[in-house]
């Protein structure tokens, strides 16, 4: 059993997948702060996973091991937050459209007795995006709350030419990497 520090269903859902006992534990950490220290994507992305993983041992201990996660979306080195409104989602997705497009996640695992940490990339080759399928999706929503306004499990999917890395780490946990540091639990 892990426990989540994490509201994400996508994270949740690739444990239930995973078969990885967990209970969902939100935690309450401003990552926007970080963006004025943090410029490099993976230095930003473990930042803020570890500002994750210190506010949920501060909340919920360690009886049981945690789990804290980030990700990140980035074209060329420049990190693309969640968008605030429909038109930075065009802007945030535009910037996308036919480039590679790289998926950062850190993940952390923390027991009594160890603290792994693991960096992955995932990359996606997009085939540019078709204006009217972009003008469905940024009016459908399903943007909102996701960073880079990217869902590769949905509107992008379609547009993946290549992928280099696991869609897990896309997703915002990687699972695979997680199961072998915790095959004792």
């Amino acid at each position: 059993m892990i426990r989540l520090a994490s509201t994400s269903e996508t994270r949740a859902k690739l444990l239930q997948d995973t078969g990885i006992e967990f209970i969902q534990s939100p935690v309450d950490f401003d990552e926007e702060e970080l963006l004025k220290v943090y410029k490099n994507p993976r230095d930003f992305v473990c930042a803020a996973a570890r500002g994750k993983m210190e506010a949920a041992v501060e909340k919920y201990g360690l009886e049981i091991p945690i789990v804290a996660a980030d990700t990140v979306v980035a074209v060329s080195d420049e990190i693309l937050r969640k968008a605030k409104d429909e038109e930075e989602a065009r802007k945030i997705l535009q910037k996308q459209s036919g480039n590679k497009v790289d998926i950062i996640t850190c993940m952390i695992y923390k027991d009594k007795e160890k603290t792994v940490e693991d960096l992955d990339v995932t990359s996606y080759i997009f085939a540019p995006f078709d204006e009217e399928d972009l003008q469905n999706y940024l009016k459908s929503g399903q943007w909102r709350g996701k960073a880079g306004a990217c869902m590769v499990e949905g509107f992008c999917k379609k547009y993946i030419k290549e992928v280099l890395g696991r869609e897990s780490t896309a997703m915002g946990l990687q699972v695979e990497r997680l199961a072998e540091i915790a095959k004792d639990l």
